[in-house]
């Protein structure tokens, strides 16, 4: 069973980011393998994404403990502190994309974005817009195409 969210990581201008996303799905579009996953505009992670458009998902394998992970990454901002320094990931770095895959979250899905989109206020329904963007605090939604998928060995 998953822990209460997974990784996203990406990598632009010499930096690297990881956050915890709870919101996601895996699928078919334009007959490509795709990954969606939605990162709110105040996010560290967008500025690098938008820098370098790859980015990595990262999966604990069963048995694996990550709540301390999860629970760190999500909370924190990479503007502020080095989550993999912080949380002592050991980084591998992608085999067919700028960002990087995380040993502790061994199963790993190298994607490229092949579209994204903003969110569109008027088109969220009121109920949805109070209980998860009383902020305004939209998302960005991006559609990675799977290029590699694999599971990092010890």
């Amino acid at each position: 069973m998953l822990p209460k969210g997974i990784l996203l990581s990406t990598s632009a201008n010499g930096e690297m980011d990881t956050m915890t996303i709870g919101w996601g799905s895996l699928g078919t579009d334009w007959s490509r393998p795709v990954f969606t996953v939605l990162v709110r505009k105040s996010r560290h992670t967008k500025t690098l994404i938008e820098a370098n458009p790859e980015f990595t998902i990262n999966v604990p394998l069963e048995g694996a403990d990550v709540r301390k992970i999860i629970s760190w990454c999500g909370t924190r901002s990479g503007r502020d502190t080095d989550k993999f320094a912080d949380c002592e990931l050991h980084v591998v770095p992608g085999e067919k994309v700028a960002a990087p895959a995380i040993a502790e979250l061994p199963l790993t899905l190298e994607c490229k974005v092949i579209y994204k989109q903003e969110q569109d206020k008027e088109a969220i329904k009121e109920d949805i817009l109070k209980s998860h963007y009383p902020n305004g605090d939209l998302h960005t939604a991006y559609i990675g195409e799977i290029v590699n998928a694999y599971i990092l060995e010890k």
